[in-house]
């Protein structure tokens, strides 16, 4: 008896050091999962710490196993601007959308090489050709019938092209775009004084040499006049997010889509004074990412924060959550 009293003791024990270890091990796997993503709200320091692994994920992204779930059922895809890169373009806006419970996706396009650090620069009707073939790579993944795309500068504006030509219409439930070059640049009147002075053909022979999109996203091209002879089309909802101090895509209001009922158009100065983002710190701008949030789900809307938001560098401060 005794015998048989210590085995059903040793065995109950056993179950109870397993339940613990066992509850111990899921609480740990629920924190871990839990734990948010630090967030690089430092365009500079993000983009220069990270600028030589263009091929690697920014924070949170290119997970191919997850799933969307109920709440945000789209995946998310990012397009970076010209001359960036999936990795130094995204290092705040990725981790947001992560620890929102979004699955993120991110990619290089119209690189030299996919390995480039300078991507972006090519043909953009070709760049807008290996968006579709990402798209489709992570609609098989997902099991999801749409994606969301959050753009920024060319990025921005280069998924129109495949919304509008290459069947993007069907695939795209929402297009949020981070100071998109929509209608051109001026590049603060250069292009305008070499029209001026006569060497527009001589300076674009060369800059198209190295750089085709940079060419393209000159106000007044043929691409641009092209892609806006239809700015947007019914199905896609289109979010533009700007400032009034952009010095690259000049005026900061070529940015702007025209007004109708399926556009939104935000200058994050009108909402926060404070926030004085340019051109590429719009893109880790908290002012500007709780916007992206709130254009992707509006019906579950975040606190816009105000705060001093300098360009390039960033916010002033501790930035609150949201």
């Amino acid at each position: 008896m005794p015998s048989l009293r210590f085995g059903l003791i040793a065995r109950f024990g056993l179950i109870a050091v397993a339940s613990i270890v066992l509850a111990a091990t899921s609480f740990a796997g629920v924190a871990s999962a839990a734990a948010p993503l630090p967030v690089n709200y430092d365009f500079i320091a993000g983009a220069t710490a990270t600028a030589l692994a263009p091929t690697t994920p920014p924070p949170g992204a290119n997970d191919f196993s997850c799933k969307p779930g109920a709440a945000h059922p789209y995946p998310v895809i990012l397009v970076n601007g010209t001359v960036a890169n999936m990795d130094d373009n995204w290092q705040a806006a990725s981790p947001v959308l992560a620890n929102h419970g979004y699955c993120v996706f991110a990619f290089n396009y119209g690189g030299t090489s996919a390995g480039s650090v300078f991507q972006g620069i090519g043909e953009i009707a070709a760049s807008a050709s290996q968006l579709s073939s990402f798209v489709n790579e992570v609609l098989a993944a997902t099991g999801s019938a749409k994606v969301d795309l959050v753009g920024h500068s060319q990025g921005g504006m280069m998924p129109r092209y495949y919304i509008d030509f290459l069947g993007g219409a069907a695939k795209v439930d929402k297009l949020v775009a981070l100071a998109p070059s929509n209608y051109g640049t001026t590049l603060d009147g250069l292009t305008k004084l070499a029209d001026q002075l006569g060497a527009s053909s001589l300076v674009n022979a060369g800059l198209a040499a190295v750089c085709e999109a940079c060419v393209e996203q000159e106000e007044g091209s043929s691409f641009l006049a092209g892609l806006n002879a239809t700015p947007t089309v019914a199905g896609v909802a289109y979010t533009v997010i700007e400032s009034v101090d952009d010095e690259v895509v000049t005026p900061y209001t070529n940015a702007f889509l025209p007004a109708a009922a399926n556009v939104t158009n935000i200058t994050v100065n009108t909402q926060c004074p404070l926030d004085l983002s340019d051109h590429l710190e719009i893109a880790a701008d908290p002012v500007a990412l709780a916007d992206m949030l709130n254009a992707l789900d509006p019906a579950s809307p975040v606190r816009v924060p105000c705060l001093t938001v300098l360009p390039l560098t960033g916010p002033v401060g501790p930035v609150p959550s949201f």
